[in-house]
């Protein structure tokens, strides 16, 4: 679980972040469930988008992602999700979160 001063600084790296996925009016896949959790074991952050064309709205479609991928929503704005999962192994983001 994320603390406030954790998501803060979350949402300051996700600012530069430009959309890696979208979800369209096909919803939350399994495929592109496993696409985000491999970019999220590369890169930890996400930002996805979610179209006006989409049956979810972005705080649906963040639930499910995070669910999916095992990943934390850090904030959902508008259309815009962002998604954290830390990678045990080789972590990106320093961890002084």
């Amino acid at each position: 679980m994320l603390n406030s001063r954790q998501r803060s600084y979350l949402k300051s790296l996700a600012s530069k972040l430009e959309p890696a996925f979208q979800v369209g009016k096909g919803g939350v896949t399994p495929e592109q469930a496993e696409g985000i959790s491999k970019y999220l074991t590369a890169h930890e952050l996400v930002k996805v988008k979610v179209l006006d064309n989409s049956l979810y709205t972005a705080d649906e479609a963040a639930r499910e992602l995070a669910s999916l991928t095992g990943a934390e929503i850090v904030i959902v704005i508008g259309s815009k999700a962002v998604l954290y999962r830390r990678n045990p192994e080789k972590p990106v983001i320093s961890q002084n979160l």
